[in-house]
């Protein structure tokens, strides 16, 4: 176990490279690993406790995987097992994404529950209507899923749920069509810039895909796919994550390699709140020259505002000037870091899918505990506003999504350092 102390109140100056996006590459290294009939190469690949994870999920499939320099090399899997187990999946909730591609090309899998962060309930049912609607017989017994089809049928469905399109059904469902017969296509399809990726890598498979960007996918099913070459897009919420760091440190950075199409919601919050983000072709500088207002943000599916930047935006609102309301409507149970937050002196109040926050005038370094992924990047960047010294435990959590997180901001002033915990 590893944990970061951080010294706070200092300036970020300099450029932050982001780093490839982490909710592209995982789909991505499945389908060419199950899906794919030849080596596949992926470039600017971050180097995430999650993509280890995944690569050791498809290795424990028959998949042959090298990873060196942000490249991952990975060979079709001649002798495809069909299980994917506890042991393996229990870690990532990503690992579910390997349960369309089994079916599709083994007509048959066995998926355990997955894991993953302690965001509140995400059930799994958009996956299997989905899988349903393709044909397959699906049932889940003792904590696995097992599906089943002789070949997947092409048809036409709706897959949005309650809280509004789902990324990971979207991309489960796409994989497994690019192999059906027939035409399948997808309405309320999510949106979100990964799915495109992952949609426009399939396409240099050989997947016939249109729509790609839009909320209705049409699929119409090929008999093989093969390997191809493809460079992941930049990780949005890390450039999200990077652009809140300068802010809530009144800095002068840089964020490169993310483009505004990516983020177009939290570059609008982030500049109704009074930060200035300057756009060239390569990144956004972003500076803080008048104090931080208060604003209401909704999360929301894509173009809306992202349920992974709620935490962070919260941090930086702790300390804007007036009150501010988030309200989560994506996991309305993702609010565990408001408590750490207030640890550091923060006035935050929750209201079930709300969070109220009376802006301070300074946060205080404290001991505090990353609960996710995202929890965890929040209480790093409130660490570098604060005055003292505050320790962030449960590392890991941020090791999942964030490449070398205190490397990239000490490059740029923060103090932070990570220790055995």
């Amino acid at each position: 176990m590893e944990k970061l102390i951080i010294k706070g109140g200092t300036r970020l100056e300099g450029t932050i490279p982001v780093s490839g996006c982490k909710n592209a590459v995982l789909p991505i290294a499945v389908a060419a690993a199950i899906l794919g009939d030849g080596v596949s190469v992926l470039h600017n690949v971050p180097n995430l406790t999650d993509v280890m994870t995944l690569r050791a999920v498809l290795q424990g499939l028959g998949a042959t995987i090298k990873f060196k320099n942000s490249t991952l090399y990975i060979e079709p899997i001649n002798h495809l097992e069909h299980e994917a187990p506890y042991e393996l999946v229990r870690k990532m909730r990503a690992s579910i994404y390997v349960l369309g591609p089994l079916v599709a090309k083994l007509g048959k899998a066995k998926v355990s529950f997955p894991g993953g962060c302690a965001i509140g309930p995400r059930p799994i049912d958009l996956h299997i209507r989905g899988l349903e609607h393709l044909g397959a017989k699906v049932m889940v017994e003792k904590g696995y899923i097992y599906a089943q089809a002789e070949r997947l049928t092409g048809t036409e469905m709706y897959l949005t749920g309650q809280h509004g399109p789902s990324v990971g059904a979207t991309a489960n469902v796409l994989m497994a069509a690019t192999l059906a017969q027939g035409t399948t296509v997808i309405r309320g399809a999510a949106c979100e810039p990964h799915i495109s990726d992952l949609a426009c890598f399939l396409k240099a498979m050989g997947a016939d895909i249109e729509g790609i960007g839009t909320s209705v996918l049409t699929i119409r099913g090929v008999k093989q796919l093969r390997g191809t070459e493809h460079t992941v897009i930049s990780d949005d919420i890390e450039a999200g994550t990077f652009i809140v760091a300068g802010a809530i440190t009144r800095g002068d950075v840089y964020v490169k390699g993310i483009t505004h199409q990516q983020i177009p919601a939290i570059s609008e919050k982030i500049t109704e709140a009074g930060v200035e983000l300057d756009w060239d072709d390569n990144g956004v500088r972003v500076t803080t020259p008048r104090e931080i207002r208060g604003i209401d943000v909704s999360t929301a599916p894509f173009p809306g505002f992202p349920t992974d930047m709620q935490a962070q935006v919260m941090g930086m609102l702790c300390l804007a000037s007036g009150t501010s309301l988030i309200n989560e409507n994506v996991h309305t149970d993702r609010f565990i870091h408001a408590a750490e937050l207030n640890r550091m002196g923060a006035d935050i109040m929750l209201d079930g899918g709300k969070a109220i926050i009376n802006g301070v005038s300074g946060l205080s370094g404290a001991p505090v505990m990353a609960s996710d992924l995202r929890a965890g990047a929040v209480l790093v960047a409130a660490g570098m506003a604060a005055s003292g010294e505050t320790v962030v435990s449960r590392v890991y959590h941020i090791d999942r999504g964030y490449e070398s997180i205190e490397k990239k901001l000490n490059n740029v002033g923060a103090n932070i350092k990570r220790v055995k915990d």
